[in-house]
């Protein structure tokens, strides 16, 4: 037989439920209240794939660098003076020659053809010029023959007129023999002064003949010596003493005259040319140090000459070098330079971050002392190839990261694990 329920059971238990209810109530309301006061997680990192820069003051030295090429200062482009053909290559890039040096050889069979051409019209024309000069010579010394001729008559007339004075004066000749002899002696001396005149004129004639066939002889000689010379240069010497850096033609090759056919340098005296970006150029001068990194050696020098040009990009800067080479230099090996440009005393600098700019802002993640990094606004100034000057944003011992930081761009907070 059931016994009915006390009815303050099920009042006890019905408040049980609710305290229990209440507590869930809270407890939920409670984990809700501490979650809402965390706010969202901060990005965590991974410490060893950052790279950070502290903050400090003093001297900041302020550099440019870019790559750059050994170029030698004395360099020969030795050229084709005549068409011809490649017959052979004596010597290959990289030998060290000197001007006597043979390096290849040409062959033109018309070339050679010419030079006999014009030696044959120069040994023709010299034949010509001394026939013209004994026919000449002949007509000279029959002229003087002739006035000599002349001469002698007009000197034997005046010796008769005297004669006949004389005799005139003592009685003994006539008159008209002292006129007759005088008549004579005076056509004479007018024969006489135009034989003497034909004779300075035929001369004239005669040098100038002569001159004229010697201009033509000298012509024909040049043209001769011009083909000489250039069959001469078919076979293509050095021409300066340094190492053979180039010889872009073939055995075989067809070559017109003014190609290039070798490049010869002179590997004792070099300098750089250096590649600077447009945008770190503005800053150079004349006259700046820069230091040569080769590899197996640095070498000092100055600026000399800054190419007011933009190409690619890049402003070519020629450095001259001082001091001794470095083993292992020469032309064309690449080289890296770094220009000094400034020193800038007691400024706040710090590490170049990756991907800024001289003279700009940016937003950099500051570490602090408990691993969390925060994003701030940085001024930054003047530049240099490894440290960036600092204006304002950070202080002295401010511990930053300098490393890419793209891809935390969604977050203002990130936490340094490990």
């Amino acid at each position: 037989m059931d016994k009915p329920r006390d009815p303050s059971h099920k009042k006890k238990k019905r408040t049980r439920r609710m305290i229990g209810t209440a507590l869930v109530a809270l407890g939920v309301l409670a984990v809700f209240v501490w979650i809402s006061r965390m706010g969202p997680a901060v990005y965590a990192v991974d410490r060893d794939v950052v790279v950070t820069g502290t903050v400090g003051r003093g001297d900041m030295l302020r550099q440019v660098r870019g790559p750059g090429t050994l170029v030698a200062i004395e360099k020969r482009w030795i050229v084709a003076e005549t068409n011809g053909r490649v017959d052979r290559i004596v010597e290959l890039a990289g030998k060290e020659v000197t001007a006597d040096t043979v390096i290849l050889r040409l062959i033109n069979p018309e070339l050679e053809q010419q030079a006999n051409d014009a030696l044959l019209a120069l040994r023709r024309a010299e034949a010509e010029y001394l026939d013209l000069r004994i026919s000449l010579e002949s007509q000279q010394l029959a002229q003087q023959a002739d006035a000599a001729a002349i001469t002698a008559e007009f000197e034997e007339a005046k010796m008769v007129a005297t004669a006949d004075e004389q005799l005139h004066k003592e009685g003994l000749a006539p008159e008209i023999n002292v006129r007759r002899s005088r008549l004579r002696a005076d056509q004479l001396a007018s024969r006489n002064g135009i034989e003497k005149q034909r004779l300075k004129k035929l001369m004239e004639s005669i040098n100038a003949q002569l001159d004229s066939r010697r201009l033509s002889l000298q012509q024909l000689e040049a043209v001769y010596q011009l083909r000489r010379l250039q069959q001469e240069r078919l076979t293509v010497r050095a021409g300066i003493d340094g190492v053979l850096q180039e010889v872009p033609v073939q055995e075989g090759q067809r070559v017109a005259a003014g190609s290039n056919l070798a490049l010869v340098a002179d590997p004792t005296k070099l300098k750089a040319e250096l590649q600077i970006q447009q945008v770190q150029a503005k800053d150079l001068a004349v006259g700046q140090r820069a230091e040569i990194d080769t590899r197996n050696g640095v070498i000092e020098g100055l600026i000399e000459r800054i190419d007011p040009a933009v190409r690619a990009g890049t402003v070519t800067v020629d450095v001259a070098l001082a001091g001794e080479l470095p083993k292992g230099a020469r032309p064309d090996l690449t080289v890296q330079g770094t220009v000094e440009i400034e020193r800038l005393e007691d400024v706040l600098h710090l590490r170049r971050p990756t991907s800024t700019q001289a003279e700009s802002s940016t937003q950099l993640f500051k570490v602090g002392e408990n691993g969390e990094a925060v994003r701030v606004l940085v001024e930054l100034g003047r530049g240099s190839v490894d440290t960036m000057e600092v204006v304002s944003g950070l202080e002295e011992g401010d511990v930053v990261i300098v490393s890419d930081s793209s891809a935390w761009d969604d977050h203002d907070r990130i936490r340094l694990k490990g």
